[in-house]
């Protein structure tokens, strides 16, 4: 997955169900596949979602940058495939399976944003709140940005 730039409130009914908003569909190179792979984030309350592509991209860098015989790298490496697929319905909506939704606190009112080579599906109550614990972004930009 290119990069996508953006962020959509969206509304998830009660079967786990919500549409991708068009301006984020738009950005996507989508072929005849329109499988996608959902799985909870390992850094925030949040899920992360990728085309189906990008996810086998990454898989196959994880096997490469780790030794799947080390018992550390073979638990990170089934934390980070722990996923399930989900396809674009013809109304251009996805149905989040509920194990998912309930591990990232989803339910009704979503923010979908964009995040490098995936969207994070987060709970909008969560995402609002995320900037409340005094994290000093001009700091780090200092710090991690300065070569």
């Amino acid at each position: 997955m290119s990069s996508i730039i953006g962020i959509e409130n969206c509304k998830m009914d009660t079967t786990g169900r919500f549409k991708l908003p068009v301006a984020l569909k738009k950005q996507l190179a989508l072929t005849d596949d329109m499988r996608f792979v959902v799985r909870c984030s390992i850094y925030n309350r949040c899920l992360e979602l990728f085309t189906y592509q990008s996810f086998q991209e990454e898989v196959t860098a994880l096997k490469s940058k780790l030794n799947l015989y080390d018992p550390k790298s073979k638990r990170l490496f089934r934390k980070l495939t722990e996923s399930n697929i989900v396809e674009l319905d013809t109304n251009d909506r996805f149905l989040i399976p509920k194990e998912q939704r309930i591990q990232a606190d989803i339910d009704k009112d979503i923010i979908v944003v964009s995040s490098a080579t995936c969207m994070e599906i987060w709970n909008a109550s969560i995402y609002a709140s995320i900037d409340n614990d005094g994290f000093d972004y001009v700091k780090a930009a200092e710090e991690l940005l300065k070569d």
